[in-house]
């Protein structure tokens, strides 16, 4: 365990931060951030026929970064309950900017993988350390709202990834999507002028346990990838040593604490599902739109954008509404919009390119909703001290429930190599809907304990 100099800023006596200029420029940074985790799958058949690689190889550009991206999004939202925030983020943008000039000339695959990953190791300073920002600074009363300009930038980025990825890609090439996201530096001047200011004091970070965390998470994804019986028990090796080193530590990277939070637990649940059904639909319509009605990259972008868009717009709404109304009717209304979405996909996914475009409107503002008020839920339940490390941890469990649904829906694609595309489609579509009934289910017995909370 390293020993570092480490911040501690006085939160109940914190000073007033200028609040919606930060928001407005963290919400354009998530959004260069957050594209670039789906740009790529637009991209993903030219370049796996331009670097003469298979299928399997090239889905790791999308599921390497996810998992990069989500163990880096813990660590950096560890690291802000002993680093200054401001430090952190601006650590966390120049990896980013020199690793997309790395991708930027990458000519082999592996370069290409590597700059993806290290993208990955900057990017996730964003997400992890926004939720901490606001949980310190903001108060309660406005929290819904902040975190819809976040969330806004988000449900934008997962909509507008395809349409700029594929322009991209038709009319100038995969490499200058690197150059999109290295635009993230031009704001290094604005949040060192206005990000606040903490004071530093000595400390430590469990470096040993956020190693075992990426391996036991990385090890699980390549089992799903490959079945391989060694790779899960050394998976299974590694997780174990993990869980027994944690409850050795004073300080482990992962507090076993939250771990024995069940109402924690079901929201990391729902916010699996929730990125694992986003993430795999964002995957399979691009794959759709190009095998079943052929269209270019381009055009494949403008179907997905209206639903993008009106997502962003919603979550605006929704923000508010949860600084009135609270988090918890909004996340049952999500879910049934998730939930009705993907039925609808998997009934009519090679119908028209117009009923995927209405489809996925109702499947935007599903995601949208839910994402805004898990986020919420989140620092609403969780105390002070644990918000750094439960907000990794909910970045984490997301954005691992995205590569897994890439995963699964690549898995699902081979496996059924052969049947009619309609039936491939349903079936998957379907499958990923059962998962949603059980984080719906889940979400009642959450409810439920709220309930009672409230009568006591």
């Amino acid at each position: 365990m390293s020993s570092i100099s480490t911040p501690t800023s006085d939160f109940a006596s914190a000073k007033p931060i200028q609040e919606n200029k930060i928001l407005i420029i963290w919400s354009f940074t998530s959004w260069l951030v957050v594209m670039n985790t789906t740009m790529f799958n637009v991209a993903l058949p030219t370049i796996l026929s331009e670097l003469s690689i298979n299928s399997s190889m090239a889905s790791w550009i999308v599921s390497g970064y996810s998992i990069a991206f989500a163990i880096s999004t813990l660590t950096f939202s560890r690291l802000s309950d002993f680093i200054p925030i401001s430090k952190l983020l601006l650590i966390g943008i120049a990896i980013l900017g020199v690793s997309s000039i790395l991708g930027f000339f990458a000519s082999h695959f592996y370069l290409l993988l590597a700059a993806r990953i290290l993208q990955a190791a900057g990017a996730g300073a964003v997400p992890g350390l926004v939720v901490v920002l606001i949980r310190r600074y903001v108060p309660i009363t406005r929290r819904g709202k902040a975190m819809s300009f976040i969330t806004s930038a988000v449900s934008l980025a997962f909509g507008l990834g395809p349409v700029v990825g594929g322009a991209i890609t038709q009319y100038l090439g995969w490499e200058y999507l690197f150059g999109i996201t290295g635009l993230v530096v031009l704001f290094i001047p604005f949040f060192r002028k206005l990000l606040p200011k903490e004071k530093v004091k000595r400390g430590h970070f469990d470096l040993l346990g956020a190693v075992l965390t990426a391996l036991s998470v990385t090890g699980l994804l390549l089992f799903f990838s490959t079945f391989s019986y060694v790779i899960l028990i050394s998976t299974l090796v590694l997780s174990f040593i993990l869980w027994k080193y944690l409850h050795k530590m004073e300080t482990p990277f992962i507090q076993p604490k939250l771990l024995k939070n069940r109402q924690f637990l079901k929201l990391l649940f729902i916010g699996f599902t929730t990125f694992l059904t986003n993430f795999s639909t964002l995957f399979l319509l691009p794959i759709i739109l190009t095998v079943v009605f052929k269209k270019e990259p381009a055009e494949v972008g403008l179907i997905i954008f209206p639903g993008a868009i009106l997502g962003a717009i919603a979550s605006q709404f929704i923000g508010r509404l949860i600084d009135r109304i609270g988090s918890v009717s909004l996340i049952i209304t999500g879910q049934f919009l998730l939930f009705s979405g993907t039925i609808m996909m998997g009934l009519f996914s090679t119908a028209s390119p117009l009923s995927l475009l209405t489809i996925y409107i109702v499947f935007s503002i599903g995601f949208s909703t839910i994402n805004s008020s898990i986020s919420n839920e989140v620092t609403r339940i969780l105390s002070i001290v644990e918000i750094g490390t439960g907000a990794g941890m909910t970045q984490l469990v997301q954005f691992f429930g995205g590569a897994f649904g890439v995963t699964l829906a690549g898995l699902m694609l081979t496996f059924q190599k052969g049947l009619l595309l309609e039936l491939v489609y349903r079936n998957i579509f379907l499958s990923i809907s059962f998962l949603i009934f059980c984080a719906m289910i889940m979400f009642y017995f959450y409810y439920r304990k709220v309930k009672f909370e409230r009568i006591i």
